[in-house]
């Protein structure tokens, strides 16, 4: 009974055998065969290749983060306005607005040429007042000229009566009507520096929302909720006409991971190998020879998030840009080439603005690797594919040769005949 199952049991093997007596050994089946080795050993290598390699897979999410900030790294060079004439002021659609910003920001003073001035030092001015404070003594009241006074009611130094002034909404007088002023010799310092440049760099922290980074000249304030300009020391004739060509050197936004150096390494590495390490107003160069010419930047921010195989994840941002130049001494309308007229609603001033937008999507790029059962799953498939098609052809050709050489004979022994 049992010897009658097992030898039922033989019917279901797929794997029939033959015997060394009835097996032919061919040359054409010897070169299939170390062709086969060959391809399947190219094709398993680079199958273990692509499994060992790491790809970036990239997905588009929305962006459901709240109440983020951003932080924006600039290095602009203007050749033709003096550091003193350069206001940096940020503003957002919130009603956030940073005015005059100086903290993490460094203004370099920079000569014709546009190599850095000898000897500049950020605290010599600095040290300069606090001599002149010491030498007038502790009861010294500095009248403020009818500007905006401060807590203290005093303004002791050239700087508190402009900014006095900028707090009123005045534009600054001549200097030399001013008895701070003249103590510290700030016209003979304004002189000097006249035909200088200026290079603006540092970082500012901004609300995650609609706004605007302006580089203008002079001092801002705001006058029934409309933003203005000190435009009087810009555009006052002193032989040493101003312009806003300019150079930016960088320009991007970070995130708060970012200031982390091991994660700060791995998404520079990853931005690298997807070939978005540049941004897109880096080296840019913008040119005029006009006093009144602004420059105005559009820019869309993108959050972008990368996911490494250990499971970091890095939060960065990108951005496009479009530029608009335009020249204010033609007004607020005007007619282009094509004849076509052009109406403006705000009068504009000169300067660099940079306007930047949050898109609310997530740009996901993760890091991906092919599992070990995939691999092994390709590999029997092309060891399996390999040895079937390479057992085809032989087949093939050992039919065809054996019809080949029978044809052959029958046609030697017609001939005998």
């Amino acid at each position: 009974m049992a010897k009658g199952f097992l030898a039922g049991f033989k019917g279901i093997d797929a794997f029939g055998k033959t015997t060394e007596d009835v097996k032919v050994k061919t040359r054409t089946g010897a070169l299939l065969t170390l062709i086969s080795a060959c391809i399947i050993l190219a094709f398993t290598t680079m199958e273990f290749f692509d499994y060992r390699r790491v790809g970036v897979d990239t997905s588009v999410v929305v962006d459901r983060s709240r109440g983020q900030k951003l932080s924006v790294r600039l290095n602009v060079t203007f050749p033709h306005v003096p550091c003193y004439l350069l206001s940096l002021d940020v503003m957002d659609i919130s009603g956030e607005q940073q005015r005059d910003v100086s903290h993490n920001i460094v203004k370099k003073r920079l000569t014709k040429i546009g190599v850095d001035v000898p000897g500049q030092r950020s605290g010599d001015l600095r040290n300069d007042i606090d001599k002149l404070a010491e030498k007038r003594g502790s009861g010294y009241c500095g009248s403020c000229y009818g500007g905006t006074e401060p807590e203290s009611g005093c303004c002791n130094s050239c700087e508190d009566v402009r900014q006095a002034y900028t707090n009123k909404g005045w534009s600054f007088p001549e200097p030399d009507s001013v008895e701070q002023c003249v103590q510290e010799g700030w016209s003979e310092t304004l002189k000097e520096q006249a035909d200088e440049g200026c290079n603006v760099s540092g970082r500012i922290r901004v609300n995650k929302v609609i706004g605007n980074i302006n580089i203008s000249p002079g001092r801002s304030f705001q006058t029934s909720s409309r933003h203005f300009y000190d435009l009087v020391p810009y555009l006052k004739d002193d032989n040493n006409p101003h312009d806003f060509s300019h150079v930016v050197h960088d320009f991007f936004f970070m995130a708060d991971d970012e200031y982390n150096p091991t994660k700060s390494k791995i998404g520079k590495e990853m931005k690298k190998r997807m070939g978005i390490i540049d941004n897109p107003l880096d080296g840019l160069e913008a040119k005029t020879t006009k006093a009144q010419y602004m420059f105005q930047y559009f820019l869309k921010v993108v959050s972008t998030q990368f996911r490494t195989l250990d499971g970091k994840s890095i939060n960065t941002h990108q951005y496009s840009v479009t530029h608009f130049e335009r020249d204010l001494t033609k007004g607020p309308g005007g007619e282009n080439n094509q004849g076509v007229y052009t109406q403006h609603g705000d009068s504009g001033a000169p300067g660099a603005f940079f306007r930047f937008e949050i898109s609310p999507i997530l740009v996901v790029h993760s890091e991906t690797r092919q599992s070990f059962a995939h691999f092994l799953t390709s590999t029997c498939a092309i060891v399996g594919g390999v040895l079937t098609v390479a057992a085809l052809l032989d087949s093939v050709m050992f039919a065809t040769g054996r019809k080949f050489k029978k044809a052959m004979g029958t046609n030697g022994i017609a001939k005998l005949m």
